[in-house]
């Protein structure tokens, strides 16, 4: 597919381009409404054709735990059997907890870790099916509550029965940025897993304490943008970190519910060098 219709798909999905809008310039470019419309399905999420993740020795269910406003909803997965185990918070993308990230949640635990796919939607109470309107009320969310709130859930973590008081994050786009934002506002954070997420502010890098994990893609040059400045205060701060860039993939790679941007070879690389991460840092 046209780079042009990946990028300007990118920018509808993180920007307040109508869907109207989007749907005028991206006949534009295929040529006709008709076309477009064609188009729509190859671009957008299909929860319907990915293969939902399934194992036998692991146990899921969803829970709430306390925020600041109120319960926050989650989904709890971890491995039959197993205790002693590092947590990881499973944050994601900017439409809310959908079909994906809960797969991605228990994938996580049948690695061997507690895992818990935190709703930041919760306030609204919860994620709906509609992915434009998670988009819209992500842009609703009071941020500053927000971070309280998965700092919260890093804490019912580190009491989790089975749990060794150890727990990562892992995040997604929205949720990689949130992934850096945990990394300095909790100093308790072991491991802190970033995939193509805009950066934390430069002023505050001396604040992080975890060791990081960043994942970034090729074509993504919005998010890159970012990564220079980053990596220079990363490096003046002494914070532990590795950073990949997958050459000629796009931003959401990772996500194989979205079959024009998914990439099977870089997702399956950088998932190894997370869970070899997060067993080397939460063991």
């Amino acid at each position: 597919m046209d780079q042009k219709i990946i990028n300007l798909y990118d920018q509808y999905t993180h920007s307040q381009l109508t869907r109207k809008e989007f749907m005028k310039r991206l006949a534009m470019l295929a040529g006709s409404t008709a076309a477009a419309t064609a188009l729509l399905p190859l671009l957008q999420n299909n929860y319907a054709e990915a293969m939902p993740f399934q194992s036998d020795d692991i146990i899921s269910e969803n829970i709430t735990y306390p925020g600041v406003d109120g319960d926050v909803k989650a989904v709890l997965a971890k491995p039959k059997n197993k205790t002693g185990i590092g947590s990881v918070v499973v944050i994601h993308e900017n439409r809310g907890l959908n079909p994906h990230i809960v797969d991605v949640t228990k994938r996580v635990a049948a690695e061997g870790f507690i895992a818990l796919g935190v709703d930041a939607l919760s306030p609204f109470g919860g994620t709906p099916a509609d992915e434009d309107k998670g988009r819209e009320l992500i842009g609703k969310l009071d941020m500053e509550k927000t971070v309280q709130n998965y700092l919260k859930g890093l804490d019912y973590l580190r009491t989790a029965d089975g749990g060794n008081g150890k727990v990562g994050c892992v995040g997604f786009c929205w949720g990689g940025a949130m992934a850096g934002r945990l990394a300095v506002n909790d100093p308790q954070l072991q491991a802190s897993v970033a995939y193509y997420g805009s950066q934390p502010n430069v002023a505050d890098v001396p604040k992080i304490k975890a060791s990081l994990l960043l994942h970034y893609a090729g074509l993504d040059e919005r998010i890159n943008a970012g990564i220079p400045v980053y990596e220079g205060a990363l490096k003046a701060n002494g914070v532990d970190y590795q950073l990949f860039v997958y050459d000629g993939v796009n931003h959401a790679f990772n996500n194989d519910t979205s079959p024009t941007r998914y990439d099977e070879a870089a997702a399956k690389l950088a998932w190894q060098r997370t869970i070899g991460f997060f067993k080397s840092k939460l063991a």
